[in-house]
C-alpha cells in the first residue's frame, strides 16, 4: 500500500514539472519576438496659394419685372371676355368689354346740352353788343347792359362746361373697353361674363406679368456685407478694377440655369425684422423657364482672392470649445498642432484665413494615430486633398529637405 502511494506522488510531481517547463518555454517564445514597427504613417497635402473667385450663395425668389393688375375704371356689367387665360397679350389689347348703353346715353346728353348752349351764344352776344352801343347814347340803362354782358359770360361758361362733360362722357365710354396696360402673360380671370364690376374695385379682374427679363430678389445679411467690405479693405479680395456683377442661378431641382444674370442694385435700407438688405438680380428669360414666386439660389461673385489657402475639410478637427484646428508635419518629421481661422467652405475644402502658411504639410489621413510632438512617416497627396494620378507616393520620413 505504501509503495502504491509513493508511485502516485512521483507521477503527480512529474506532471507538475512538465507544466512548469512548458510555461517557461511559452514565456520565452513571447518575449523573444521581433520589435514593434517604426513611426505611424500619415497622408498629407502641401498647402499652396491659389487664385480663387469668391462667391456667395443666397436664397431668394423670382418676381416679374413688370406687374399690372387690371381693374375697371367705370362700373357696369361685363359683356365679353376677349382673351384666353394664361396667354400672352399685347399692350392696348382689349381684355373685357362693359355694357356701353348708359355711357353712350350720357355722351349723347352732354353733346345735346353743348349744342343748346352754342346755339344761344350767338343771340346773347349780339344782344350784349347792341346794349353796349345803346348805352353810349343813354338809350338803355347800365343795369340792362350789365345783365346782357353777364348772360353772355354765363353762356360762354356753359359751353366750356358742356365741352368738358362731353369729353368726360367720351372717356368713360372708352373705359368700357378694358385694355391691357402692358405686354406680358395674363393669368386667370377673376370675373365671368355677366358679372357686375365697380370702378377701381379692390379685386383685380386679371393680372398681367412680364416674364422676360425676370427679377430675382435675394436678401443678404448685414453681417456678411460688413465682412465683405472688411475683406476688400484688408486686400484679401479685389475686383480687378471692375464691379463684379455676374450672377449664376440654381433652380429648385438643383439644376443650373443656363443664362447668367447681372446684379442690378443693392438696397440701401436694412430690413429691421431680418437684419438684411435686398439684392436684385435681373435674368433673361426668353423661354419662360423662370416663373414668378419660384424658390432659387443665386451665386453672387464677390471678388477674387489671389492667394487663397485651401485644405480638405477632413483635415480639420475641433477642440472641446469647438475651435477649428489642424495637424501639420514640420521639417523635422514631427507633428504640430495649428489653430485655424476659417472663412467658408469651398466645395469639399475649407478656405483658411489664418493658422497655416504656404508650404505647410497638413495631415489629412491618420489624424487619430498621432499626437502633437510625435514623429511620423508621410504619404504625399495631391494639393487640395485629392490623390494624384500616380496614387500615393512611397512612404518615407520627412526630412529638412522636403518641399
Amino acid at each position: 500500500m505504501q509503495i502504491f502511494d509513493r508511485a502516485k506522488r512521483i507521477a503527480a510531481a512529474g506532471v507538475l514539472a512538465g507544466f512548469l517547463i512548458l510555461g517557461g518555454c511559452g514565456q520565452q517564445t513571447t518575449t523573444s519576438g521581433p520589435p514593434q514597427g517604426g513611426p505611424p504613417e500619415v497622408a498629407v497635402v502641401t498647402v499652396q496659394p491659389k487664385r480663387l473667385v469668391i462667391t456667395t450663395e443666397l436664397t431668394g425668389r423670382t418676381s416679374a419685372n413688370l406687374v399690372a393688375e387690371v381693374r375697371p375704371q367705370v362700373g357696369g356689367i361685363i359683356q365679353k371676355r376677349l382673351f384666353v387665360e394664361g396667354s400672352d397679350v399685347k399692350a392696348g389689347q382689349v381684355l373685357f368689354r362693359i355694357d356701353t348703353a348708359p355711357f353712350q346715353a350720357a355722351l349723347d346728353n352732354a353733346k345735346a346740352a353743348l349744342s343748346r348752349s352754342e346755339a344761344n351764344l350767338s343771340a346773347i352776344r349780339l344782344k350784349a353788343d347792341r346794349f353796349r352801343e345803346l348805352l353810349v347814347d343813354k338809350a338803355v340803362s347800365q343795369q340792362d347792359y350789365d345783365d346782357a354782358a353777364a348772360a353772355l359770360k354765363q353762356t360762354e361758361a356753359d359751353i366750356q362746361y358742356w365741352k368738358a362733360t362731353v369729353e368726360t362722357a367720351r372717356i368713360n365710354l372708352g373705359y368700357t373697353s378694358i385694355t391691357a396696360p402692358i405686354s406680358g402673360r395674363i393669368g386667370r380671370s377673376n370675373v365671368t361674363e355677366g358679372a357686375l364690376v365697380a370702378a377701381y374695385q379692390p379685386v383685380a379682374l386679371a393680372t398681367i406679368q412680364q416674364l422676360n427679363p425676370m427679377y430675382v430678389d435675394v436678401p443678404q445679411s448685414t453681417t456678411e456685407l460688413l465682412r465683405l467690405r472688411r475683406r476688400l479693405e484688408e486686400g484679401r479680395l479685389n475686383h480687378n478694377g471692375k464691379i463684379r456683377n455676374k450672377v449664376l442661378l440654381l433652380l429648385e431641382d438643383n439644376t443650373k440655369y443656363p443664362l447668367e444674370g447681372a446684379l442690378q442694385f443693392r438696397d440701401v435700407t436694412v430690413d429691421p425684422t431680418t437684419g438684411s438688405v435686398l439684392l436684385r438680380v435681373i435674368f433673361p428669360n426668353p423661354k419662360g423657364v423662370l416663373l414668378p414666386g419660384m424658390f432659387v439660389r443665386a451665386v453672387v461673385e464677390e471678388g477674387v482672392n489671389e492667394r487663397a489657402l485651401l485644405i480638405p475639410q477632413q483635415a480639420v478637427s475641433r477642440n472641446q470649445k469647438g475651435d477649428p484646428l489642424a495637424l501639420i508635419v514640420d521639417a523635422g518629421g514631427k507633428v504640430q498642432q495649428r489653430m485655424l481661422s476659417l472663412d467658408r467652405a469651398i466645395g469639399d475644402s475649407w478656405l483658411v484665413s489664418s493658422g497655416i502658411a504656404p508650404g505647410d504639410k497638413v495631415i489629412v489621413e491618420g489624424i487619430q494615430k498621432v499626437k502633437p510632438g510625435a514623429s511620423v512617416k508621410v504619404v504625399l497627396l495631391e494639393d487640395g486633398g485629392g490623390k494624384n494620378s500616380e496614387g500615393r507616393k512611397k512612404a518615407a520620413p520627412l526630412s529638412a529637405k522636403s518641399n
